[in-house]
């Protein structure tokens, strides 16, 4: 497949997904979601695993933080270098759900910060797979269903989340 049919066909997608979220639960859930993935979901997880489980705790929450610092950085340089227009920028019947936090598309910042601190939170707290995973998992559909990102954003934004992770566990063991 070419790579204009691929773009026709990833916007299809965004289309669909935008029109489906356009619906009143889908619409409220994907809002809240996206939401808490702006930051407060991690800010109250890693408030709990101190909260919890003290010094240890206290350990995961700042290699979190330290993991989201570089995230941050990261997706925002990212983003100044591809300018990549949001899906409703670039196709009027596609509706933003809810407003950007910024200007641009590519990547995905609330799916590259919910994946990296999904990976770095799980090896310490295994345990926590059960909610992490589906909520970092309705964090990255969320930003397609709202109107915010193509499904490459997400995916780019997926695969540079588990990097950053991988490299963050790989340098603070």
């Amino acid at each position: 497949m070419n790579g204009r049919r691929l773009a026709e066909r990833e916007h299809g997608w965004c289309l669909a997904a935008n029109r489906w979220g356009a619906r009143g639960a889908v619409r409220a859930w994907f809002r809240f979601v996206s939401r808490l993935g702006d930051g407060a979901f991690w800010y109250a997880l890693m408030a709990a695993l101190v909260l919890f489980d003290g010094w240890r705790g206290l350990g995961a929450s700042a290699h979190l933080a330290a993991t989201g610092l570089v995230a941050l950085l990261l997706y925002r340089k990212l983003k100044r270098w591809t300018r990549r227009p949001r899906p409703f920028a670039a196709d009027g019947r596609i509706r933003p759900l809810i407003a950007p936090l910024d200007e641009f598309s590519f990547p995905s910042g609330h799916t590259l910060h919910a994946v990296a601190f999904t990976v770095v939170a799980l090896a310490w707290y295994p345990a926590l797979a059960p909610l992490l995973l589906p909520f970092t998992a309705s964090v990255a559909v969320s930003r397609v269903v709202l109107g915010l990102h193509y499904p490459s954003d997400v995916l780019a934004a997926t695969l540079i989340g588990i990097a950053l992770a991988l490299l963050s566990l790989h340098l603070f063991p």
